[in-house]
């Protein structure tokens, strides 16, 4: 086999992954989704609930996030609000406390272990039928739980994910791009959630049976393995469109680019530990799935790499190549110089969505890197500008 072949067999194989991960995937799952729908039976449904808001150095947000909890239109003595301080060193404790009059609880973990470790403590405390997982600096509808408690009816449903809806005030190029990534993954939840399951859940809004929740290994992206526990116990989640929270985008690329770094490594982490359930013959369209959303995408980078490769060996022996491969060059100019005039202050719109393809990939590759030598995550550091305002309900 000559180089101009095995360039050839590289280009389409790379170019053929990257076209199903971004066009075949999703287009199956729509289709699925149209065709064979999971109905769930909604119903009348109000058990008590316990709200778990974990923190670590919160104080910025914290107070305006109780404020945002205590006026949501549930009844009070139905609702139980706990905050998961994870040995916070700022006044998160203390702002907690003084909303103790309100019924707010605070448990203060004795010894720094994670965000997922501080859930686990704080569930095992809990009173509440179901169990509202939240972060500090999300704002709640005033209705989301009236919107996400009727699924519960439904006895196979055992988590349920709201609408997370992202705000920029800064227009930055980050902000951009985050909120146009997510337009395509909740258009593709839409679609999950309708043909089978949702494979992970927006960690600032979900709600999850307190029968059904198992503790989980400290370094999981609890968020994204959620869903799994769900379905190895013959239950679903669920995508709840109507149940509304907002929360502020990352405005610096390199802030965005370690939160991705630190998700995709636990993603990985949680996948290697689950690989049997990546198996469709045990798992059906739940595998199919993780295989097509979390593998292949994380694999982008690496099939990028690769179409570029062999694009520019065959450039010199063909036009068609060549204007790709051309075309490939451009994409990634245009990423490093929205990179570039974003550390200079300069925004442009048009460079949006490529510096964040850029910076999405190569958080993938680092993280994919940060995995096979053995890194883990299990401690959190949230990446918050304090003097940002939090964002209202009604944005976005």
């Amino acid at each position: 086999m000559n180089i101009r072949v095995a360039a050839e067999i590289i280009f389409w194989f790379s170019a053929a992954a990257l076209f199903y991960t971004y066009g075949g995937y999703p287009l199956l799952i729509a289709l699925v989704s149209m065709l064979r729908p999971r109905r769930v039976q909604r119903a009348n449904y109000a058990p008590a609930v316990t709200m778990i808001i974990t923190a670590y150095n919160e104080e910025h947000a914290l107070a305006a996030k109780l404020e945002n909890t205590l006026a949501l239109d549930y009844p009070r003595e139905l609702l139980e609000v706990m905050v998961a301080s994870d040995c916070s060193t700022d006044r998160t404790d203390e702002i907690a406390r003084a909303f103790a009059k309100n019924g707010v609880l605070l448990h203060r973990q004795t010894q720094r272990l994670g965000k997922t470790a501080a859930q686990n403590a704080a569930v095992a405390k809990a009173h509440g039928d179901i169990i509202l997982f939240s972060d500090a600096t999300s704002l709640y509808a005033p209705d989301v739980l009236q919107k996400m408690l009727p699924n519960f009816a439904d006895e196979s449903v055992g988590c349920v994910g709201g609408r997370l809806v992202y705000v920029d005030p800064g227009d930055t190029h980050v902000g951009r791009g985050a909120k146009s990534y997510w337009n395509y993954e909740t258009f593709l939840k839409r679609h999950k959630s309708r043909a089978c399951s949702l494979i992970g859940v927006s960690g600032c809004l979900y709600a999850v049976r307190r029968a059904a929740y198992v503790p989980l290994y400290h370094d999981a992206c609890s968020d994204f393995i959620i869903a799994t526990k769900m379905i190895e116990q013959g239950l679903r989640t669920i995508y709840e469109p109507d149940a509304v929270c907002t929360e502020e985008t990352n405005r610096q690329h390199d802030n965005e680019l370690r939160m991705r770094v630190r998700i995709i490594a636990q993603t990985f982490t949680d996948l290697w530990r689950h690989r049997a359930m990546l198996n469709p013959l045990r798992s059906g369209l739940y595998g199919i799935q993780l295989l097509s959303h979390k593998v292949m995408r994380y694999f982008v980078p690496l099939f990028l790499i690769a179409l570029f490769a062999a694009a520019a060996v065959l450039s010199g022996v063909s036009v068609p190549y060549r204007m790709l491969f051309v075309a490939q060059s451009i994409g990634y100019v245009g990423g490093a110089m929205s990179w570039l005039l974003e550390n200079l202050g300069v925004r442009s719109r048009l460079l949006a969505l490529p510096h964040y393809f850029v910076l999405a990939n190569v958080a993938s590759l680092i993280a994919m890197f940060k995995f096979l030598r053995g890194e883990r995550y299990a401690r959190w550091e949230p990446i918050r500008d304090s003097s940002v305002r939090s964002p209202s309900v009604n944005e976005g």
